[in-house]
């Protein structure tokens, strides 16, 4: 008898979990003059809710 593959069921399981991802990179300037790079990552689709989040912190 054959084994019986999964490998083709692992991979259609992992497919349902990929989400698109944005990189967020804000520059912040330190009392001392020198700047600071935060980096994040967000879902596609939290995007313009973070987008915004930043405007209104500054």
């Amino acid at each position: 008898m054959a084994k019986k593959q999964s490998f083709g069921d692992k991979v259609r399981k992992r497919k349902r979990t990929i989400r698109v991802m944005a990189k967020l990179v804000v520059a912040e300037k330190k009392p001392n003059g020198q700047y600071r790079y935060r980096e994040r990552m967000v879902p596609a689709s939290e995007l313009d809710g973070e987008l915004e989040a930043i405007r209104a912190a500054r």
